[in-house]
């Protein structure tokens, strides 16, 4: 054989070495960003304890749950969701010092307040009891979401699950304070029970996602559905259940519905009635293994475009089309380049999408989207994803999201924010007040004693066409670890530039798998705190101690809300502005935030618009782009002083009185 031959026939072998070779260096340098500790030390945070109901922690705890009989052998990898944590006012007094939080370990919904809460927002704390809507042991909750979804100014909660559809607990204009009396249990979806027993779907949901989904001026929801309609969590039920047909493009899931917001009423008997949209999303985007949605205006148009992060296949991202009264979403996609891997296009990924936040991440006064994967070296190594937008403005976005195209290009790795771990939920959040985001995610997977990772690579390596059924997956059973000692991320910028995980100078690696995250204002002095659900462990409060916090610009945004009549204690000024966007603009540049209604996977911030200013404490110029309470699309451009504002959108954009 001819030496050039022999040569031509090596190169494929050589060009997998180059690759396996710049991608564990890749790897060593992104542990290894310079300037880490220098990064930390600007930070200070303390953990405080999360008082819960009376007695609370002397009941049993459990650590897996009872699955269905063909699920047996898999239960841990079943068990390994459902914590959830939220930050928001839930008195009405003007600060998010309430929290709601979901816990694996009981199966129980606990209302509580945060360690930081003033005297007049605490009470007892309490377990949301959904009674009398029908409930049953093949159930358990998976998320909290707080929101005003009748338009009263009182806040509400939406809880879901695995094994029904979720409940709306609708505040009471008549309850004085928060009790489990002060809230109503309703269906979210209309249910008849003639005989006191769950007959509606089995949905198993892990995402909820609250918006003015259609300009309405009122909030609608996406539920984001894991497993299909299915016997998941009943020991005793049907053989009816299945995993995914795929671990790079599964898409036999129970997907995702879109529920409109269609009427409301408040008083002592409060309620609010949804709709469900069949139509409103692409049926190719709607069938996945979804675990987290978020969403953010892109365009300027008041209607928030939507991500949908699903596990084992493509995510989505949806430019929102939608007029009052009528929900409509189209897919975009990003393009693919000579050098770009296939999953580094937005929309054609095959990775695992745990988690979703937008913001902006380099003060360019356009949002960016934060996407957490399966990131475990030597494990099913992936990448997180950081789409950077490119759009030139809104009007550009809208152009080409109307085309299909998505302009984002994927730089996780040249930021440092690539891998992590076994990754879930991601919020970013600027907690040094300094105009720069921090990243905060959610991390682990099942803890035990014994390493089943060469289980899951042989599992990893198998034909698509077994996946589906669970009898052909390895076991993975109460004492078997899966990247279970892996903590909570906190990523720092460094004077370089680069994001740097500094969890463990901050003191918060603790080796506990961490499901969702939650942050907000608890204290109403401008510093950002922020809260975590545990998978199988308790949650865990941080308040912000840091010695160095810039100037800050905070802003509680309110539509009129609507008469509710009754006690006003839990009213607030008025009803939480859905989808409010405003972009400000000091000496130092642009930043761009939201009124976020809720989304991400099990973690939820609170509804308060933050800045960070740095050093600069003069006036700062706000343009607010707003829906009113009849949909109609309004923007303001306000100066306001580093501090906290009330403004009421109506027509214009007023200042009211804080709480």
């Amino acid at each position: 054989m001819a030496y050039s031959d022999r040569v031509r026939k090596m190169v494929p072998g050589l060009v997998t070495i180059l690759i396996a070779v710049s991608v564990f260096f890749a790897v060593r340098t992104s542990v290894a960003v310079a300037g880490g500790d220098r990064a930390a030390a600007r930070y200070t945070f303390r953990q405080m304890p999360i008082t819960m109901p009376p007695g609370y922690d002397s009941q049993h705890m459990n650590s897996v749950r009872e699955v269905n009989p063909a699920y047996r052998r898999i239960r841990s990898w079943i068990s390994s969701v459902g914590a959830s944590i939220a930050i928001n006012d839930l008195t009405g007094h003007g600060v998010a010092d309430g929290m709601c939080i979901v816990d694996t370990r009981t199966n129980q919904v606990v209302v509580t307040w945060t360690p930081t809460a003033r005297a007049a927002d605490r009470f007892t704390p309490f377990v949301l009891d959904a009674a009398p809507l029908p409930m049953d042991d093949a159930m358990a909750p998976t998320g909290c979401t707080p929101g005003d979804f009748n338009g009263d100014g009182r806040m509400d909660l939406l809880v879901t699950y695995w094994g029904r559809t979720p409940v709306l607990f609708m505040a009471k204009s008549t309850a004085p304070t928060l009790s489990p009396t002060a809230y109503l249990p309703r269906e979210l979806v209309p249910e008849q029970s003639p005989d006191g027993r769950y007959h509606g779907p089995r949905w198993n949901t892990d995402a909820a996602y609250v918006a003015d989904l259609d300009g309405s001026g009122h909030p609608s929801v996406i539920i984001g559905n894991y497993f299909p309609d299915s016997d998941v969590l009943d020991p005793h039920g049907l053989k009816n259940v299945v995993m995914n047909d795929s671990l790079s493009s599964a898409k036999n899931a129970g997907g995702d519905r879109v529920l409109r917001w269609y009427g409301a009423t408040s008083g002592a008997r409060p309620d609010a009635v949804f709709v469900e949209d069949r139509n409103a999303l692409p049926l190719t985007a709607s069938t996945g293994w979804t675990l987290a949605i978020s969403g953010a205006d892109l365009t300027g148009d008041g209607l928030p475009d939507v991500y949908i992060a699903n596990d084992f296949g493509h995510d989505h991202l949806l430019h929102n089309r939608s007029t009052p009264g009528h929900i409509r979403f189209t897919e975009a996609t990003g393009s693919r380049t000579p050098d770009t891997p296939k999953s580094f296009v937005l929309g054609k990924d095959s990775f695992k999408g745990m988690g979703v936040d937008f913001g902006d991440v380099d003060g360019t006064g356009r949002f960016d989207i934060m996407v957490s994967n399966i990131t475990v070296q030597w494990g099913l190594q992936e990448s997180n994803f950081l789409w950077k937008n490119q759009a030139k403005d809104g009007a550009d976005m809208s152009r080409r999201l109307d085309s299909g195209d998505a302009p984002f290009t994927q730089q996780a790795e040249q930021r440092g924010l690539a891998w992590t771990g076994w990754c879930w939920d991601t919020k970013m959040g600027d907690f040094l007040n300094d105009g720069t985001q921090d990243v905060l995610q959610a991390d682990g997977f099942v803890k035990g004693s014994i390493d089943r990772w060469a289980w899951l690579q042989e599992l990893a390596m198998s034909n698509d066409n077994l996946l589906s059924n669970p009898a052909m997956w390895p076991n993975f059973q109460p004492g078997d670890d899966i990247a279970g000692h892996e903590s909570l991320a906190f990523y720092a910028r460094t004077a370089g530039g680069k994001y740097v995980n500094v969890s463990k100078q901050l003191g918060l690696a603790v080796p506990t798998p961490t499901r969702g995250i939650a942050t907000g204002d608890t204290t109403g002095t401008g510093a950002l705190d922020f809260a975590v659900a545990r998978q199988w462990g308790p949650p865990a409060f941080y308040a912000n101690k840091s010695a160095a916090l810039g100037h800050s610009l905070d802003l509680r945004l309110y539509r009129p809300a609507g008469a509710g009549g009754g006690a006003p204690d839990l009213a607030a000024p008025g009803s939480p502005a859905y989808g409010a966007t405003v972009r400000i603009t000091t000496p130092a540049g642009r930043q761009v935030s939201q009124l976020d209604g809720g989304g991400g996977h099990g973690g939820y911030r609170s509804f308060g618009v933050h800045f960070g200013l740095g050093g600069y404490d003069g006036p700062v110029t706000a343009q607010l782009t707003w829906r009113d309470s009849d949909g109609g699309l309004h923007r303001q451009t306000e100066q306001l002083s580093p501090g906290t504002h009330s403004l009421m959108l109506t027509a214009k954009a007023q200042e009211v009185p804080s709480r």
